[in-house]
């Protein structure tokens, strides 16, 4: 009997991580978005940036990354699919490379403390430095 009961409260504590991890993601209906077509039209990409600013109207889906967006980023993005975290940091750094006044725009209201934009920055820096040593270790050898 013990150990039945014991299968039992095992499976229904399984069952219960499921559900609460499950509960816990974000929507992904919307991750098929065209994030190139976004960032590259500058109406579409400015109507985002008005809704995610609440200076605008929202579709649904930006009001669906409205909602997450401060969750998003104050656990470093924990419930994101792969793919969300992937589009995320796409946009982000293309706002931060090419269009830096919609970013700081939204760093301040999300970002106040510029803790992304600081990060972004400094594994960017690393990358050029490990491409530059790369570069510089492939010259040494074919002299």
């Amino acid at each position: 009997m013990t150990i039945k009961y014991c299968f039992l409260l095992l499976m229904i504590s399984q069952i219960l991580i499921v559900n609460k991890a499950q509960s816990q993601a974000y929507e992904t209906k919307y991750d098929d978005i065209d994030l190139d077509e976004l960032l590259k039209n500058d109406r579409l990409r400015h109507s985002y940036v008005k809704c995610l600013l609440g200076e605008g109207p929202c579709t649904p889906d930006g009001q669906e990354l409205k909602n997450a967006l401060p969750d998003a980023i104050q656990s470093e993005c924990s419930k994101c699919t792969e793919k969300q975290k992937a589009g995320a940091e796409k946009v982000t750094h293309y706002l931060i490379d090419n269009k830096p006044d919609e970013w700081q725009k939204l760093a301040d209201k999300y970002d106040k403390d510029d803790d992304y934009k600081t990060k972004y920055l400094m594994e960017k820096e690393k990358e050029k430095q490990k491409s530059k040593s790369s570069d510089e270790s492939k010259d040494s050898e074919e002299d």
